[in-house]
């Protein structure tokens, strides 16, 4: 056994990057060696692209082949361009059918076409299977490539088809049960196969299954896949016929890439859709720029308002000394309901018809922190200015706090309800709406408390 110095993952770095720079294949190669494929997965996605393509040709054929189904599709894409045709071809042959139509959704439509002429007839019809679903779809995720067993079929018979299927299917641990139409009757797992009699039957061992239509969105899927805590979810078509499976592990790689966006869009800015330092200085810009200009645009409502009621604030001062107070709380608070809503409905918590209960423990909550931040409010301004000052900064606190609440609460919702990413509807726009709203209200109630 060949045996490589201990190196740590940033020794592996600085040496890859130095081998890199000399254009020395031979030392990019052994730079690599002693790392185990996840170490050389996180080292590629710290290259440029140009680099990325050269460290990933150094590696051996079947490290390789085993490092690109691992890489992120957009990854996935850039590889393409900087590797040779004939080796593009051979690994993308290896691809799962699920794996192939999301590297085929980052690349330019001829070269997915050429991609997908040099596949042999069963590979081509495997993935246009799954090509035939819509964006979003399950469908579009699964995998077609799996082994089922009959209600009459023994267990021994059963086992013999998991060992002829053992290179080809995703998975083998939970087995659909299909009928002479293919139709979903039940499912048995591995484990219940190895334990039971080899002459019984697998209608005595099976159990109901569980399964999700192909047309339905992915996320959703996902979701149901890890709540049901199964290893395998099948996947049906319109007649309740087997058309794919759903793998336990690329539920949970939806729901991340899913709770990413979420997390990209609440804070103003679109998902990079690869790792940080793998993606160029250009795209990054292009994911922030958008929010900030939409937001910038709003920001002028809170100008106007604050021109609306320049008289206001030329006979009292003092009240411009509260705007920002005022505008961060209700902003903070808009945002801390939408955020918990978002979450709520990712995790199936709420749907959209629960507005109105949604709504009724918004204002509430609301209602309570507008009522201790306003008491603290009334409190300090009333000591540092005038009793009529903290009156006026209580009430508006008290008012903030209930409507940012009630509003971020229900925009989420209003989002799912016209098919939008509940996120986009979140924290930017309520930022925006309740710094306006909120001036609006503050400035009314100073007007009707210190008679302006």
């Amino acid at each position: 056994m060949i045996k490589y110095p201990v190196q740590t993952f940033e020794d592996s770095a600085e040496l890859l990057a130095r081998a890199l720079g000399a254009h020395d294949l031979a030392a990019v190669s052994r730079s690599m060696l002693p790392l185990n494929v996840s170490e050389i997965l996180e080292q590629l996605e710290r290259l440029s692209t140009i680099d990325r393509a050269v460290a990933y040709r150094t590696l051996p054929k079947g490290r390789a082949i085993e490092i690109f189904e691992r890489l992120d599709a957009a990854l996935q894409a850039d590889l393409v361009s900087g590797l040779q045709e004939a080796d593009v071809a051979e690994v993308f042959a290896q691809l799962g059918p699920d794996d192939r139509v999301a590297l085929l959704d980052e690349l330019p439509a001829l070269v997915a076409h050429r991609l997908i002429s040099g596949l042999d007839e069963k590979e081509r019809a495997l993935t246009s299977t799954v090509l035939g679903y819509p964006q979003g779809a399950v469908g579009r995720y699964m995998s077609p490539e799996f082994v089922t067993t009959h209600p009459h079929l023994s267990v021994r018979e059963t086992f013999a088809r998991v060992q002829a299927h053992l290179d080809d299917a995703e998975s083998v641990y939970t087995i659909p049960v299909t009928d002479a139409g293919r139709h979903l009757v039940g499912v048995v797992s591995l484990r219940d196969v190895l334990r039971a009699d080899d002459d019984a039957l697998v209608a005595d061992v099976m159990k109901r299954p569980l399964s999700f239509p192909a047309t339905q969105d992915v996320e959703e899927a996902a979701r149901y896949c890890a709540d049901a805590k199964v290893l395998v979810l099948p996947i049906v078509d319109a007649e309740e016929r087997l058309v794919g499976i759903l793998t336990v592990d690329d539920a949970l790689q939806i729901l991340e890439d899913a709770e990413t966006e979420d997390a990209a869009r609440s804070g103003g800015t679109e998902p990079l859709r690869r790792p940080y330092l793998a993606t160029p200085v250009g795209n990054i810009v292009r994911s922030r720029v958008v929010w900030l200009l939409v937001l910038a645009l709003g920001a002028t409502l809170t100008v106007q308002v604050i021109g609306a009621f320049e008289a206001t604030l030329e006979q009292q001062v003092v009240l411009s000394l509260f705007i920002p107070l005022l505008i961060g709380t209700g902003g903070n608070t808009g945002n801390q309901a939408a955020t918990t809503i978002t979450r709520a409905l990712a995790l199936g918590d709420v749907r959209p018809r629960d507005f109105l209960k949604v709504f009724a423990r918004e204002v509430r909550v609301g209602a309570f922190l507008g009522l201790l931040l306003g008491t603290l409010g009334f409190g300090i301004a009333s000591f540092a200015f005038t009793v009529p000052i903290g009156l006026v900064i209580g009430l508006t606190l008290l008012s903030v706090c209930t409507m940012a609440a009630s509003i971020g609460g229900l925009m989420p919702l209003l989002g799912k309800a016209v098919r939008a990413d509940p996120a986009v509807f979140s924290n930017p726009f309520i930022s925006t709406f309740v710094d306006a709203a909120g001036l609006i209200v503050y400035f009314l109630i100073a007007t009707a408390v210190l008679g302006l």
